[in-house]
This record gives C-alpha cells, structure tokens and sequence, in this order.
C-alpha cells in the first residue's frame, strides 16, 4: 500500500477548489490530467457527493465524492481494475489569515492485482513527484479558471 502526502498553498479559496474537483463536465483533463473524458462517467450526483468513475491510460476507478464538509472532501474508491482495499484521496482546507488556503491532499493506493502492486511499488518509490505534479497543475488550472494569478510562495 502506498500512502502519498502532498501539499500547496494556493490564493483559491476552498469553495474554489472543490468546485473545481467536483466539476465533472467535458474538459475535466483540463484541470485533472488523469481524468480523460473517455473514461468519465457520472453515475449518481447531489448537492454534496457523487458517484463517479474516471481514468486515462488503461486505469479506471469508481470513486465516491463527498464534499458534505468545505474543509475536508473524501473520495473513495468503489471500484477499479488496479485499485482496492482502503485506496482514495483525502482533501484538507486551512484558510490562512493572508486569505490563502493550503490544501493538503492524502492519496493511498492499495494494488488489488499484479499491476495495481506494480503501480503502488512505483507510487512509493519514484512516483510521488508524478502525482506532485499533477496537484500542482490543478491547483494552477483552477487558479487560472477563477482569473487568479499564482503567487509565487516566498522561500
């Protein structure tokens, strides 16, 4: 199992960025690589969770979204072709008082078969800046969606 931390301080405020994760219209690789609108399907939505499965490259899964809490979105996985056991992202808001948000994001990924094993043992290893990448270019995606330029984040 592999259990990936990742982190970004961003000048959305969470309601943006939720409302960025939770749109599942056409164009959604735009702010999410990994989800290719081939694989996209809505299954079930309401005001504060979905039912939802994306991928891109061969790897799908059903995740369930809810948004029910604005700091906190859990999505779950219901179902994969790699994926099992507890796999899914956590999302944490903290609104700042310089009215920046940091979010904080906990993917795990449980292989379910030979390639899910293969995937999470790259994941643990040389993966993370994968994933790392992919964050920061949705955070910077829906930033730029909202007409917010980034900052830059003082060293």
């Amino acid at each position: 199992m592999s259990t990936i931390n990742l982190h970004q301080t961003t000048s959305l405020t969470p309601e943006q960025y939720i409302a960025g994760l939770t749109d599942f219209g056409p164009g959604r690789s735009k702010l999410f690589g990994n989800s290719a609108d081939e694989y996209l399907k809505v299954h079930q939505r309401s005001r504060t969770q979905a039912d939802v499965t994306e991928g891109s490259g061969g790897v799908w899964e059903s995740l369930h979204y809810d948004w029910s809490d604005p700091n906190h979105v859990v999505l779950t996985t219901t179902d994969s072709n790699v994926w099992g056991g507890t796999s899914g992202h956590t999302y944490n808001f903290n609104r700042q008082l310089d009215g920046t948000t940091d979010i904080d994001v906990v993917v795990v990924r449980e292989g379910k078969n030979l390639k899910g094993y293969l995937l999470g043992f790259v994941l643990r290893t040389i993966g993370k800046g994968v994933l790392e990448k992919a964050f920061i270019n949705s955070v910077n995606a829906i930033e730029a969606r909202n007409g917010l330029a980034r900052q830059p984040i003082a060293a």
